[in-house]
């Protein structure tokens, strides 16, 4: 059936290349990109079958096992239009195929010096292919912790993270509701490490597909667990839940920076690094200041606005970032 299915696949990718995709870019002078537009092709058709599967199998479970409620059906409509720019490709896929060449012309100066560009499937000789895949995974996972922690530790950065974690009815596409600036960031971030270690675009959209998927079933508003063991070989719902709760998951003392569970797809980094929380339980998510608080001389201060539509969440995220900003350069 898989090979039916890839096969399948294949022909479309085929069909919609030649049909649309390349009289179009010959028709706009772009005949050089050929190459990359048939790969951007394969990724755009993977998107729609991530977002199909995601739909059809995380859906019924938020209806029949839900961890909350859910109190603003429009939050999720607007989380989707998320999902639609990122797994579709438009901005992983630019950022690689613009970043290939350039790495492309690193290696090649590296190679006339006689220096032999790193690639880390050459230490799996002999391995299982899937094992290599397995590899790049887990690099590109330990990586991806690391830019996940900074975007908690740097205020100017958190302003623009902050978007995400504001969801208080998360759900499977609140993966992808980020700051377009944020996500340019971190696809640019790992463009250049899956690069830099011999990832190929063929392997890189497959990399990029199985990490979101996982990362949409931790997102989704299902009362999910792994138990004692699965919940620290693999990220659950409930263990990254924890991560978007109030007070607990980003915010470490009272302070707004920090938090805990910062792992992508893996948790054994947050053991490794000191930031795990295994606790039980379904809490409440969101950001501290979306709600108003009494200050300790008895002022109110009011609840932060962080948007419900898609270019009021992008702008306010520029003010945030601006803010953090002139805070900084007061200090």
């Amino acid at each position: 059936m898989s090979q039916h299915f890839l096969d399948g696949f294949a022909f479309l990718q085929g069909w919609l290349f030649e049909n649309a995709v390349e009289p179009a870019m010959f028709a706009m002078g772009l005949g050089e990109y050929i190459e990359d537009a048939f790969e951007g092709v394969e990724w755009f058709l993977a998107g729609l079958c991530e977002v199909a599967a995601l739909y059809l199998v995380l859906r019924p479970l938020e209806a029949v096992i839900p961890a909350q409620k859910m109190t603003d059906r429009r939050a999720r409509i607007n989380d989707f239009i998320y999902t639609l720019i990122h797994r579709l490709g438009f901005f992983s896929m630019a950022v690689f195929f613009t970043l290939d060449p350039v790495m492309d012309s690193i290696a090649a100066a590296l190679r006339m010096e006689g220096v032999r560009p790193f690639n880390l499937e050459n230490l799996m000789t002999g391995f299982h292919p899937l094992a290599g895949f397995l590899m790049y995974l887990v690099v590109l996972d330990f990586f991806d912790y690391w830019f996940h922690r900074g975007q908690h530790k740097f205020r100017w950065w958190w302003a623009l993270h902050s978007l995400h974690h504001s969801q208080q009815n998360m759900n499977l596409w609140s993966d992808d509701r980020n700051h377009l600036l944020d996500d340019l960031l971190r696809d640019v971030y790992m463009a250049v490490i899956a690069l830099a270690i011999g990832v190929a675009p063929s392997q890189y959209v497959l990399l990029v597909s199985v990490s979101r998927a996982l990362q949409s079933l931790q997102h989704a508003n299902v009362r999910i667990h792994f138990g004692r063991l699965g919940e620290r070989l693999l990220v659950s719902p409930r263990f990254h839940r924890t991560h978007h709760a109030v007070g607990i998951g980003h915010e470490s003392q009272g302070r707004e920076l920090g938090g805990c569970n910062f792992g992508v797809l893996l948790p054994v980094w947050d053991q490794l690094f000191g930031t795990a929380n295994f606790a039980p339980g379904w809490h409440g998510t969101g950001v501290r200041d979306q709600f108003a608080r009494t200050n300790p001389d008895g002022t109110v201060r009011p609840a932060r606005d962080y948007g419900r539509g898609f270019w009021r969440q992008q702008w306010l995220g520029l003010v945030r970032l601006v803010e953090a900003g002139n805070r900084r350069n007061a200090a």
